[in-house]
């Protein structure tokens, strides 16, 4: 009879097998990081030249020695703007321009693009839904119509004051939308959420056309804002509104654990303890957060929350730890490249933010509701 013999086991060998666990965590980090800094390098280009293009153009060295010259958030305050900017550059046009109205313009971007692309990821994961987005939905309008209705009846005339009525406005209509979509034996499928979300815009977008027409005060308040633009806006405006942007945009993120477990189903969510209602609770509040901000700030924009996530999945695939700061990188890059397109192929003029991405977003919502297997996400 032969003996057998067992190899001894070196102290540091089990150290190595639970540490080699977490290697394909790590391998993925290790292959998205780069292209998550790579992307945020080709957003910091489309921000110096957001700021440089339009109907006057400005070098990029002009742009960034006015930068470097000022802290923007404390030397030029939304005071400090509404008062006159610093007497050093009151005759320097270019200086003038930078400071009053592309900075505000491309912050706004920045901001409102992170906004939508993250609520358009956190919608699509909850729902399970690929064709999800805070305008194909009737977010937008909903809170679009409910702002209207705060100028003509209330006499709102800030962001800060309106973007409450917002958030209101976003919520009725996610209810709402939800609500039609769930009637019926099959429940609130992707086609049934789309089609719901249409009907409710295109009723939003009527009743919000009506009261326009009827108060030409609120007319000429709105009708450049109704169109979905980042234009026309001022730091204070912008100053105003960026808490609650930045909280949704901070807040959503760490949902991504949350909705990894979501996405496998609502019976296997429970089986892994998770708090199905709380969850979709908690994903819809930070929706409401951003699309009622981002709709305040600078209009109903669509179609930036459809394509986002789908390009973003491309990259990370379906963990959304990931897919939410791809998203966030990937939508301003977006929206201030749409933002930048609308300025040069109309110059003098620009064609509106809105428009832009709507051309590029329409063929990408056709091309996924062409495919056969919606639900995958």
């Amino acid at each position: 009879m032969t003996a057998t013999t067992t190899a001894p086991v070196r102290p540091d060998e089990g150290h190595r097998d639970r540490g080699h666990a977490t290697t394909p965590r790590v391998r993925k980090a290790t292959k998205l990081i780069p292209g998550l800094v790579l992307s945020l390098a080709v957003l910091a280009v489309l921000a110096v030249f957001s700021i440089a293009v339009g109907a006057r153009t400005i070098s990029p060295g002009v742009v960034l020695d006015t930068i470097g010259d000022f802290n923007l958030f404390h030397a030029i305050s939304a005071q400090d703007v509404m008062a006159g900017l610093p007497q050093r550059y009151a005759d320097d046009t270019d200086r003038l321009v930078i400071l009053t109205l592309r900075v505000p313009r491309t912050l706004l971007g920045l901001m409102v693009g992170a906004a939508l692309g993250l609520a358009g990821c956190v919608m699509q994961g909850v729902t399970r839904n690929p064709l999800a987005d805070p305008g194909i939905l009737g977010i937008n309008s909903g809170a679009a119509l409910s702002v209207v209705l705060a100028i003509t009846f209330f006499g709102v005339g800030t962001p800060g004051g309106y973007v409450w009525f917002a958030f209101v406005g976003a919520a009725v209509a996610a209810v709402i939308v939800y609500g039609i979509a769930a009637l019926g034996r099959e429940g609130a499928t992707p086609i049934k959420l789309a089609l719901a979300g249409a009907a409710l815009s295109a009723g939003f977008a009527a009743v919000t056309q009506a009261f326009l027409l009827l108060n030409k005060t609120t007319f000429d308040q709105m009708r450049f804002w109704q169109v979905g633009a980042l234009a026309g806006r001022e730091l204070g405006m912008v100053g105003q509104l960026a808490p609650f942007l930045l909280i949704g945009c901070l807040l959503a993120p760490f949902l991504g654990r949350t909705l990894n477990t979501l996405s496998l189903g609502d019976d296997v969510a429970r089986g892994l303890g998770a708090r199905v209602g709380l969850s979709r609770a908690a994903a819809a509040a930070v929706v409401v957060l951003l699309c009622g901000a981002a709709t305040a700030a600078a209009g109903p924009i669509g179609f930036v929350g459809l394509t986002i996530p789908h390009v973003a999945r491309m990259i990370t695939g379906p963990d959304y730890r990931w897919t939410l700061p791809f998203s966030m990188v990937l939508a301003p890059i977006l929206l201030l490249g749409a933002d930048i397109v609308g300025r040069v192929i109309a110059r003098p003029g620009e064609v509106q933010v809105a428009i832009v991405t709507a051309v590029i977003g329409a063929p990408v919502f056709i091309a996924l509701v062409r495919r056969k297997k919606l639900a995958e996400l």
